[in-house]
């Protein structure tokens, strides 16, 4: 139960130096950019499933948000903010234009086995896993929807904090001041 309220980093599957590369490459050879796609699917798909009720929305807004990302990378300028900040802001605003008018639900079910690993315990401890997951689930979607998006950029996402602050248009600090305050909140809760 311990992973569930730290904020220790998660490893990245790229680099900033290797987007750098990535970027230069599809400037000059647009099928290039199939790189950056197949780097970033799996993270943007996780993402917004966690924002959306089923696997066939949130596969056609992914769709979405590469192609919107395909049409506007001719303009994309490094203004020394990683690239996969402003793919995920095309992601939020996508995801907003879904849910405007709606509150969004965070749907801890749809985040992927890394989130919740399955353990060939006995039942018991499955058992316990599972009550402490739906108690989770209930402390979170108590909160209020910036503090749930936070929490998915870093959870469900695997963002830094420097590529949220960058998503949200917050400073670092603030993002992680948010991302703590939220963490102990939630871990007191929890406890109580």
């Amino acid at each position: 139960m311990h992973n569930l309220f730290t904020l220790a980093p998660r490893e990245s599957d790229c680099s900033s130096n290797d987007d750098a590369a990535l970027i230069q490459a599809a400037r000059t050879n647009p099928t290039a950019f199939g790189e950056l796609y197949k780097r970033y699917l799996s993270r943007v798909y996780g993402y917004i499933r966690s924002r959306l009720p089923n696997d066939e929305e949130a596969a056609d807004v992914t769709a979405q948000v590469f192609l919107k990302a395909w049409h506007a990378f001719p303009r994309y300028q490094d203004r020394g903010f990683p690239f996969v900040s402003w793919l995920f802001r095309i992601a939020r605003n996508a995801l907003t234009d879904v849910h405007r008018g709606q509150r969004s639900l965070l749907s801890w079910e749809s985040l992927s086995e890394l989130s919740h690993p399955v353990d060939p315990d006995g039942p018991e401890d499955q058992a316990l896993r599972k009550e402490a997951h739906a108690r989770v689930r209930a402390l979170v979607a108590n909160l209020e929807p910036g503090k749930q998006e936070v929490l998915l950029l870093r959870f469900a996402a695997g963002l830094t904090l420097r590529e949220i602050a960058c998503v949200i248009g917050k400073s670092e600090s603030a993002v992680h001041k948010q991302l703590v305050q939220t963490l102990s909140l939630l871990k007191e809760q929890f406890y109580d």
